[in-house]
């Protein structure tokens, strides 16, 4: 008999195709939490905006102040 070491190409395959099952599960929830993470850091932003001119006392909004 012949003793071959290896893979064959069904089993090649049909690991190929798990990886690929599992990438198409996996990717709509990194996507999600990328977005998720893109959202907080906004709301970060906006929050640190409105303690910085409050805290400085630059008005926010320029045009109240126009005739000042």
């Amino acid at each position: 008999m012949r003793n071959c070491r290896g893979f064959t190409l069904i089993e090649l395959l049909v690991v190929i195709a798990i990886i690929a099952i599992l990438a198409a599960i996996l990717f709509p929830v990194f996507a999600q939490a990328r977005d998720s993470a893109r959202k907080a850091t906004s709301i970060s932003n906006v929050k640190l905006f409105a303690i910085f001119t409050t805290a400085s006392g630059v008005p926010a909004y320029r045009h109240q102040y126009a005739g000042e």
